[in-house]
């Protein structure tokens, strides 16, 4: 299933729910265009919701750490939310999860960006 995207705000938070596989060739760099849109337009504070992402590649793992990258080159923060065992392996393997906060209920990353207000 190609990578879909949706979008919500809660709190001055921009909550990006994926669904489907991260990779090179069902998402190429949907979500990295997704957040300069919004880093573009000022917004800083992103939680990526995983918890429908089925499968990720090395491009997928790759295009999380660009995001990174993005977001804190404009003052930001990334966190990451419900992200399933077989993702979270992978993520831990590679050693790409240190960049991450990661939490297991969207109600905690939520209260963890208030507190870093």
């Amino acid at each position: 299933m190609k990578l879909q995207l949706t979008t919500r705000e809660l709190d001055g938070i921009v909550v990006i729910d994926a669904t489907g596989r991260l990779t090179l060739t069902d998402s190429h760099t949907r979500l990295r265009d997704l957040i300069h849109v919004f880093t573009g337009n000022g917004r800083k504070r992103f939680l990526l919701n995983l918890a429908g992402v089925e499968f990720m590649d090395s491009d997928g793992m790759g295009e999380l750490a660009r995001c990174f990258s993005t977001v804190r080159q404009h003052g930001g923060d990334l966190k990451l939310v419900q992200v399933n065992e077989r993702v979270r392996h992978l993520l831990e393997i590679t050693r790409v999860i240190t960049l991450f906060d990661v939490y297991i209920e969207e109600k905690a990353a939520l209260r963890a960006f208030q507190t870093r207000a």
